[in-house]
């Protein structure tokens, strides 16, 4: 039993389900943001977003869960050696998030509303292609990005 993806026409990639191994990395963030659509009324902001739209902003401890799936490397043992995923991490992602204003001082969410999905498929616009860089067994699976112990998204790509 297995997948394909297709990656650039007609080129596929195939995955074998059975033997799959899933590892995952958390790193965390604080952040601020504010969720505000400027084509609407404040009222209409309010209604819709509630306490997100305040002016003044208001901000998250996130937590950012990274999952790399493959077959471990038959020298190493390993899908992704978790010190370069985690070092790629902090310095493509973390850093440019963390303790930032996410509407106002982060590139990649420029003119994009800074929700907690929109801030995931940004991630892994970043991600993807570098996971690729540091593992020839292993590619980006999933993200996990919790906004608050009960608030989270999950994103496999797309």
């Amino acid at each position: 039993m297995g997948y394909c993806a297709q990656l650039i026409q007609p080129l596929y990639i195939c995955r074998t389900i059975e033997n799959m191994i899933y590892v995952s990395r958390k790193e965390h963030f604080n952040a601020a943001h504010k969720l505000y659509n400027p084509s609407w009324s404040a009222e209409k902001n309010k209604e819709v977003f509630g306490p997100c739209a305040n002016e003044n902003w208001h901000g998250h401890n996130f937590e950012l869960i990274t999952t790399v799936a493959g077959n471990p490397d038959p020298e190493t043992g390993f899908v992704i050696d978790l010190k370069k995923l985690s070092s790629l991490i902090r310095s493509e992602v973390i850093e440019k998030l963390d303790h930032k204003n996410l509407n106002l001082d982060v590139d990649f969410m420029k003119d994009k509303m800074a929700s907690t999905e929109n801030i995931t498929i940004e991630i892994w616009k970043i991600l993807e292609p570098k996971i690729a860089q540091i593992s020839k067994y292993g590619t980006l699976h999933s993200l996990r990005l919790y906004e608050t112990p009960r608030n989270f998204v999950d994103y496999f790509g797309g």
